[in-house]
């Protein structure tokens, strides 16, 4: 009888910690206002610290092309995120918020970006890991997309993607990476989804100390430690 009560007042200390995680990564579009930790590892070009701190002297016309260069099968999948981040700040975000200091004529670039990715996903050739990568890459970007345009009185994004069902299919194709399991709670904060409890659960559990994946779930959902002692 202990040892349930136990149980059960650790579950319920688990569930209030998610809660409290949860509900401190609730302001703004989560996939484009909130910057990820990615260390000293290459990205696309950025003028400062700050989530819209776009380089204004960068030629966008090189976008596709830089992405794709940064999305080879080493980079490590936070470092993607972050990647398609600033690609989408570039390509979209900058047609509407006026503080990122400069404006896209159209979507152009973000739809070709999306394009390219998409087609890679199907890509038949493609197996194990590099099939994941590839969808996930397709699927991340195209939340963040629909993100975007979800704030936006213009013209739709991605609408008819659905990638958060990419990244699960990536997850299931690379082991239960932790990582992803991080992008699609990321993914899952807007529109809400009963999902996203379990994703954020999983990539608490397989965050090992002091890696990207730690540092980043710290920043996005608060204190990693006392939150993977909890949920272990």
């Amino acid at each position: 009888m202990r040892k349930k009560i136990r149980t059960l007042k650790n579950s319920l200390a688990i569930l209030g910690c998610l809660m409290v995680l949860e509900s401190e990564a609730l302001a703004g579009p989560p996939l484009l206002c909130k910057p990820l930790d990615i260390g000293d590892a290459r990205s696309l070009a950025w003028g400062g610290p700050q989530w819209r701190d776009v380089k204004s002297d960068y030629d966008t016309n090189r976008l596709v092309d830089d992405t794709y260069a940064l999305l080879n099968a080493e980079t490590p999948v936070v470092v993607r995120m972050e990647t398609l981040r600033r690609a989408a700040v570039y390509s979209v975000w900058s047609l509407i918020d006026h503080e990122v200091g400069y404006k896209p004529k159209d979507t152009k670039i973000a739809n070709k970006l999306l394009a390219s990715l998409m087609a890679r996903s199907r890509d038949a050739k493609l197996r194990g890991r590099a099939k994941a990568l590839a969808l996930f890459d397709a699927g991340y970007l195209a939340e963040t997309l629909k993100q975007a345009s979800s704030h936006s009185s213009g013209a739709t994004l991605a609408g008819d993607v659905d990638g958060y069902t990419m990244i699960v299919r990536a997850i299931g194709l690379s082991g239960r990476d932790p990582e992803m399991e991080f992008a699609d709670a990321m993914t899952t904060i807007e529109p809400r989804r009963g999902v996203h409890r379990e994703h954020l659960q999983k990539a608490f559990a397989g965050a090992s100390s002091n890696s990207l994946l730690a540092r980043n779930l710290a920043n996005q959902f608060g204190d990693k430690e006392k939150a993977v002692a909890g949920l272990r």
